[in-house]
């Protein structure tokens, strides 16, 4: 996927035109306004782009020099370039060979108001802004007992997702476009063990 290219904009593209560009489409797209399956595949596709974007971005304002690559190449070269972009150095350099990322998103968290979140097939990854030690986390999907996502109020625009591991530790993703948020429920719960 290149999320420019699914929102129709040119590389040269702004934020503000990033921005601009999801809302016209999303206008367009929306399942609640008819189109059925193509309206929903489409609107998530849309999302999707929209959420690398915006990971992109926030990577790019807290970018510092990478370490040096490995001679086997650079990390993630089996990712497409815009998740590679979006990930960083940081969540690039803890990803198992061959893990396919399909989401990047910004979000909060209890530790940390300004955070990123990965979503292989595997598991979640996140890594904490503002933390000194432990920035990267992981949660393997089979760790994981529950998943849910809750609707802010009072616009409900703004999602929180809700994860409780096994060992009964509790995650909360905040901040989160409402599709992406029950996307990742649904994909936890599908990947997570039966209860």
């Amino acid at each position: 996927m290149e999320p420019l290219g699914v929102l129709g904009l040119p590389p040269t593209a702004t934020p503000q035109e990033i921005a601009a560009a999801y809302r016209r489409l999303a206008k367009e797209w929306h399942p609640d306004r008819g189109g059925g399956a193509e309206a929903e595949r489409r609107m998530a596709e849309i999302n999707a782009a929209y959420d690398v974007l915006r990971a992109a971005d926030w990577t790019a304002e807290r970018r510092e020099a990478p370490p040096p690559s490995p001679r086997a190449g650079p990390r993630g070269a089996w990712l497409p370039p815009a998740i590679r972009t979006a990930l960083g150095h940081e969540l690039l350099g803890v990803l198992e060979p061959n893990e396919d990322v399909w989401l990047v998103t910004p979000t909060t968290t209890w530790a940390s108001p300004q955070a990123l979140l990965a979503a292989s097939d595997e598991r979640l990854i996140w890594l904490l802004d503002d933390a000194v030690t432990g920035r990267v986390q992981t949660l393997r999907f089979a760790a994981i007992e529950a998943a849910e996502h809750v609707l802010r109020r009072p616009r409900r625009r703004v999602a929180t997702l809700r994860v409780r591991a096994l060992n009964g530790r509790r995650f909360a993703f905040g901040e989160l476009n409402p599709a992406t948020a029950a996307l990742l429920s649904r994909r936890i719960a599908r990947s997570a063990p039966p209860g």
